[in-house]
């Protein structure tokens, strides 16, 4: 395999990792913010009814690993939408989703802050890391909610998700829409050299990059990160992002999140 570490699918809020485990090359699909279940939570949290659109979730997922032909599904968090133990719905999907992908390839998460009771739920059936995350190969993988671990910013590349980016783009006549986005840029050493205590050359490599992935759930909100006033939720971010740029879901390259 060749080419970038971690490549976004043109037109899907899903990359292509080029990972490795146990010394053996693999290549992963990797998805962040599924929020399994979400339309019962939605039910419960706002009184909002919702249609579930489990199946249609999932039947996106599945045709992704199957163009893909992945070795491995990473979730980079919040594949479930409860916090705790899944139930009702949300527990019926997510059983449903990893059977589903148990028949086309391994199925690692990484946990957020809605998955505390997925390494119970799941048992052999997928593997959940630590909070802290997840290095394979060259790339490491968090959510975002917390610290990434030592391990996983030493990476070539470092995988995050949790804030859902979003910008607002308006047209001349004053309309305007939310669009899911990536943002990449430089990862800045000092900003986790700091947390951890240590020299900057000590925590990751100097031209680390750092990738935040859109949220895979079309129904979850998100950050909008070029409105004023919309505060990152991520405790590294925006400071940990050096020279960040957005891009839409089909590539479109928007420049300087900010000054979208």
């Amino acid at each position: 395999m060749s080419g970038p570490l971690v490549e976004p699918i043109p037109g899907h809020p899903a990359a292509v990792a080029r990972t490795s485990r146990r010394g053996f090359p693999e290549r992963s699909l990797v998805v962040a913010d599924y929020h399994a279940g979400i339309e019962a939570g939605l039910r419960y949290e706002r009184g909002v009814e919702l249609p579930s659109k489990a199946a249609v979730r999932r039947e996106r997922l599945l045709s992704l690993l199957d163009r893909t032909d992945a070795d491995r599904l990473v979730v980079l968090g919040d594949l479930g939408h409860r916090i705790g133990d899944p139930k009702g719905d949300e527990a019926e999907e997510l059983r449903d989703l990893a059977a589903a992908v148990a028949d086309r390839a391994e199925l690692t998460v990484v946990p957020g802050n809605h998955d505390g009771g997925l390494a119970d739920f799941f048992g052999d059936d997928a593997e959940v890391t630590d909070p802290a995350g997840v290095r394979l190969g060259d790339v490491g993988f968090c959510h975002g909610h917390t610290w990434p671990s030592r391990e996983v910013l030493a990476a070539d590349v470092v995988c995050s998700a949790h804030e859902h980016p979003a910008v607002r783009l308006e047209d001349e006549v004053g309309g305007a829409r939310k669009e899911r986005v990536w943002l990449r840029g430089s990862l800045a050493p000092a900003v986790f050299a700091e947390h951890y205590g240590v020299d900057p050359a000590e925590v990751t490599q100097a031209d680390a990059e750092l990738v935040v992935f859109p949220a895979f759930n079309d129904t979850s909100g998100g950050t909008w990160v070029n409105v004023a006033g919309q505060g990152f939720l991520s405790p590294f971010l925006p400071d940990g992002l050096a020279n960040g740029e957005a891009y839409l879901l089909d590539g479109t390259r928007l420049g300087d999140y900010r000054n979208v």
